[in-house]
């Protein structure tokens, strides 16, 4: 920004709750059936049919509410939203307005060395629009798919306390991870299960009064949250300076043309004509129930990080890899586990290079699911072998490689192949001296104070046992030998 303005913007999540079935009807939630195969008289808005709340939609909006340090409220009341749209078939968007289940929360948010409290305004409930799809093959026109037309969301708003396009990417992200560790969302952007409006104004730095805001809607990408919100801050900017006037209106992100694009004017709460939907009572939640998903909230990646910084001695650049999903934490914690490593830090920072090197780099992330190219007792079972010297570091990636490619074990593997560790030290002592022999440059070079040299030798004598002899037997032995000669 030029210096006379500060941007305001507030986020508006949609997160899709993890049920298997809509939020007021038997239709499944699953994604990619055929167009309009997921539907009934309830989510489709036919005259006579009746909602019926889902039970389960309801207790993971409460848990997430729980996790994002809302006030989840014990009573909270259904209502109906009132706009005129394609994708809309009742008329009207069965949502919360006054009463939602979660009222304030707050999240602490990240990025580029700073971090700033983000208040929530409210988490409440409400049912997904249909899919407005435009230019089906050679068809003209619009069509609409009903199969999302009742899918359970849970939207939640922020204040407006985002000064930048960077905060609000990074908000965006602490969002999504808190719903996915908390195992309410799974966090699949490029199937809209997570997507997010912003809405962006300006004003005079220092002027306390909200400037004229726009809408950016349905973004389901952080680079797209980021870039909108950059060229709509521009575009606002531009207009003020040039005496001109920022409408209220709700507009896209075209990533095509890197531009935002006006859709429509931008209604206010009132024009929607919220009123408490007859068809549906108050939602009632027990005071005990919500106790209960309090004490069973899941680990936090914020606790998790801390946790593997503070016991397990693994650096911060470590631990946020390894809480970057929750199945790569879980992952990463079982092996830690099986090699009974809580007591031994070294141990564990062994196991968190493993799994960075040679794992990550084949892991499939699908939402919440991963699917790994070993199982952890798998892995677990190969790093024993290390950790009890009958294989080292550099034949245990070459075990792993023949473990993705084949249902045998590690220790069948290192059998078959015959990889067990060179320990015996006469055996060693032989290669040490053929390449102390076949080096004397080299060794001159050692003797004259270029220990540095040390790794090439153990380089020859690793390549000339096929990486089997102990390294620490040939460091020993080396230096050894080296100080005879000398």
């Amino acid at each position: 920004m030029s210096g006379r303005f500060e941007a305001v913007i507030g986020l508006e999540v949609h997160a899709q709750l993890r049920t298997r079935t809509k939020l007021f009807c038997g239709c499944p939630t699953s994604y990619g059936a055929p167009p309009n195969t997921q539907v009934c008289p309830v989510c489709l808005g036919l005259p006579g049919a009746l909602p019926v709340p889902n039970r389960v939609a309801v207790e993971l909006a409460a848990r997430a509410g729980i996790a994002l340090s809302c006030e989840v409220r014990p009573s909270s009341r259904l209502a109906r939203k009132n706009y005129f749209y394609p994708d809309l078939p009742k008329g009207y968007q069965i949502s919360q307005f006054e009463g939602p289940i979660n009222g304030r929360g707050e999240v602490t948010v990240s990025w580029d060395g700073q971090s700033k409290n983000i208040r929530i305004t409210r988490a409440h409930l409400e049912e997904d629009a249909a899919k407005s799809v435009h230019g089906v093959g050679t068809a003209p026109g619009t069509h609409v798919d009903f199969n999302r037309a009742g899918v359970p969301l849970l939207e939640i708003v922020s204040e407006p306390d985002l000064r930048s396009a960077e905060e609000a990417e990074a908000y965006l992200k602490k969002i999504r991870e808190i719903l996915m560790f908390a195992g309410v969302n799974d966090g699949n952007l490029e199937e809209g299960s997570f997507r997010c409006d912003a809405n962006v104004s300006i004003r005079p730095i220092g002027q306390s009064e909200l400037g004229t805001r726009t809408e950016l809607k349905n973004i389901n990408s952080f680079r797209f949250v980021r870039q909108a919100i950059e060229y709509e801050i521009a575009r606002q900017e531009t207009l003020v300076s040039s005496g001109q006037t920022v409408i209220q209106q709700t507009r896209s992100w075209d990533a095509a043309r890197n531009q935002t694009v006006a859709l429509r004017s931008k209604e206010d709460a009132h024009d929607y004509r919220y009123f408490p939907d007859p068809d549906l009572p108050p939602l009632e939640i027990e005071p005990e129930s919500i106790a209960a998903w309090r004490a069973e909230t899941p680990e936090s990646a914020d606790a998790m990080r801390a946790r593997f910084v503070d016991q397990l001695n693994l650096t911060d650049y470590d631990a946020t890899v390894l809480t970057s999903h929750p199945e790569v934490a879980r992952y990463f914690e079982s092996i830690v586990s099986r090699l009974a490593a809580q007591s031994a830090p070294e141990t564990a920072k062994k196991v968190a290079n493993f799994v960075q090197s040679e794992v990550l780099g084949h892991v499939a992330l699908d939402g919440l699911d991963a699917t790994f190219p070993s199982s952890s007792e798998r892995v677990a079972e190969l790093l024993a072998l290390v950790q009890d010297g009958t294989i080292n570091n550099k034949i245990a990636k070459q075990v792993f490689a023949e473990m993705r490619a084949s249902q045998k074990t590690a220790r069948q593997i290192v059998e078959e192949q015959n990889l067990a560790q060179v320990t015996d030290v006469a055996a060693i002592e032989g290669e040490v001296r053929k390449v102390l022999d076949a080096h004397p440059q080299q060794v001159q070079q050692y003797r004259s104070g270029k220990t540095a040299v040390l790794g090439f030798f153990v380089g020859q004598v690793m390549k000339a046992t096929r990486g089997a002899a102990n390294p620490k037997a040939v460091n020993e032995l080396l230096r050894a030998m080296l100080q005879e000669q000398s």
